[in-house]
């Protein structure tokens, strides 16, 4: 591992673009939890798989039970960034790193001090109105009692990318334009199996792909350097200069 980690140093030192591609293994360390590991969201046990919940079609039809599941299990305003998010902030600040792509919706990358963070899936933080599209801060839904409504009579929307819905073609474009100028990705923290999110990686035209999960992914083997292990042990270990 310290062989890998002192290969990675020194590909953050020749580089100056850098994208940092992550998943929900970025923010476990922050006490988040993430979706397909054995403890999981998705190997918890509810009425309905939380698949079906978190579409668009249950939130259209069961409102009540969507937000019922969103606010116990989708938030939490109490989570601080770790070692993962304040590094990848250093790295942009000192003009090695020039985005962040996440899958995740918690804002922590932000909460650090990054600057170009493109959010894929949405954010919490924002939620709108289905009826007039006024925006509202997490606590409308939070502190909601059932099914929060904008004073027009509107229903509060997340901001989030449900399933059944497409990602925000802005917010694509602009992470697609940043990874094919990359000349050093690191994907981290995702099983790359959540498409089309996972299949932004393939614009990447660079020559030094590297990969940090816990678990393998099926794109270990077109990697030039894999890291299994905890991204925020790994990113804290790197010297920003």
């Amino acid at each position: 591992m310290e062989e890998a980690i002192q290969t990675l140093q020194q590909w953050v030192d020749e580089s100056q673009h850098i994208v940092f591609f992550g998943g929900a293994g970025v923010s476990t360390e922050s006490g988040i939890p993430d979706f397909r590991s054995v403890d999981g969201l998705y190997h918890q046990q509810y009425s309905q798989p939380p698949e079906t919940i978190l579409s668009h079609t249950y939130f259209e039809r069961h409102t009540e039970e969507f937000f019922r599941f969103y606010r116990n299990k989708m938030l939490f305003p109490d989570a601080q960034p770790n070692n993962a998010h304040r590094k990848l902030a250093e790295l942009e600040q000192a003009g090695k790193l020039t985005a962040v792509v996440t899958q995740n919706i918690d804002g922590l990358h932000q909460k650090a001090g990054s600057q170009c963070v493109y959010e894929l899936h949405g954010a919490v933080s924002r939620n709108y109105c289905t009826r007039c599209h006024r925006f509202y801060p997490m606590d409308a839904v939070m502190q909601s009692e059932a099914v929060p409504h904008c004073d027009c009579g509107g229903i509060i929307k997340p901001d989030v990318v449900l399933y059944e819905e497409c990602l925000d073609n802005a917010t694509v474009d602009g992470a697609v334009r940043a990874i094919a100028q990359a000349d050093l990705l690191i994907v981290a923290g995702t099983s790359l199996v959540v498409y089309p999110a996972a299949g932004l990686i393939n614009y990447y035209r660079g020559r030094r792909l590297v990969l940090i999960n816990l678990e393998p992914t099926s794109a270990d083997a077109r990697a030039d350097l894999v890291l299994h292990d905890k991204v925020g042990r790994v990113l804290e270990q790197l010297q920003v200069r």
